[in-house]
């Protein structure tokens, strides 16, 4: 992978770190423009088959947290920045990384419900939530979504740039 594409996520994962902690948004104007600097920049690099592999990049990465977007377990700006990291990385390395800030993110989760003093109410969360998927189906449940939980927030930027990190150490 060349230097400037290492540089380019490394820079976008930690702009959306800065905006994500300070206003809990990563801004539209980043995800999507890191995504359409990607499929250019590769494009420039090995033309159509550049741009075809920065797309599927893209596309792995939308599709990887789309459900738990839709399910209100996940912001719209963390799907879009895994989306645009992965135009960056590609197809394989936005699974990698979709991982690695998945495990990262489950890690950090536990320490900031831990030390909120909300992990006994995190775990019967997930017990509850179990129990109304298997009841009613996999589906948002009342009550229990970003927008009307009281759980601590997780800036889920700072596991996703810990997630990034990984993947280009093991690429």
């Amino acid at each position: 992978m060349t230097t400037f594409i290492t540089g380019a996520v490394l820079i976008v994962g930690a702009a959306a770190c800065a905006t994500d902690l300070h206003s809990r948004r990563i801004p539209n104007w980043l995800t999507f423009g890191a995504a359409a600097a990607a499929i250019a920049t590769h494009y420039l690099i090995a033309g159509q088959s550049g741009a075809q592999y920065a797309a599927s990049g893209w596309a792995i990465g939308l599709f990887v947290f789309l459900p738990l977007f839709l399910l209100g377990g996940m912001g719209a700006g963390d799907v879009k920045l895994l989306a645009a990291l992965g135009a960056w990385l590609g197809p394989r390395d936005a699974l990698m990384l979709a991982g690695y800030a998945s495990i990262a993110g489950g890690v950090i989760g536990l320490a900031i419900a831990f030390r909120h003093g909300y992990l006994k109410k995190a775990l019967t969360n997930v017990r509850e939530l179990a129990r109304f998927w298997w009841t009613f189906g996999l589906r948002p449940m009342p009550g229990l979504t970003l927008e009307r939980g009281d759980s601590p927030r997780l800036a889920f930027a700072v596991p996703m740039l810990m997630g990034t990190v990984i993947t280009l150490w093991l690429h």
